[in-house]
């Protein structure tokens, strides 16, 4: 019993992080490993560090984006409603206080599928001819 406990103190972390318990296991073609390995290197790393970090970071990156998207969100709400009060003061007109409300709720309802169409033409821009 005194051994075990010899044992599990040379264990113990020295840096103060949790321990990693768990393991991600996929498999490449020979030309995918080729291409991680030359990554990996040329961070300085090798492949398991490095293939960490990227899952890590791509985790994480989830987080921003949704915080991102959010924002942009909220951008294109405005975005909207100053196009659609705007157009008509700049006309000479007035609107109404039914009017504004409308718009008010067109805007709540149609900012998030703009901005998502502002994202998608973003992330696949046309190709120029």
């Amino acid at each position: 019993m005194a051994e075990t406990a010899g044992i599990e103190n040379n264990f113990t972390r020295l840096t103060g992080r949790e321990a990693r318990t768990q393991s991600i296991a996929t498999r490449f073609t020979i030309t995918e490993e080729q291409a991680l390995l030359r990554r990996a290197e040329a961070s300085g790393r090798n492949l398991r560090e490095w293939a960490r970090e990227v899952l890590l970071r791509e985790a994480n990156a989830a987080t921003v984006d949704s915080g991102i998207e959010l924002l942009l969100t909220e951008i294109v709400g405005l975005q909207l409603f100053l196009a659609h009060v705007l157009s008509p003061i700049a006309c000479g007109k007035a609107i109404t206080t039914d009017e504004y409300e409308n718009l008010l709720s067109q805007v709540r309802a149609s900012k998030h599928s703009v901005a998502h169409e502002a994202m998608a033409k973003h992330a696949r821009p046309e190709k120029e001819v």
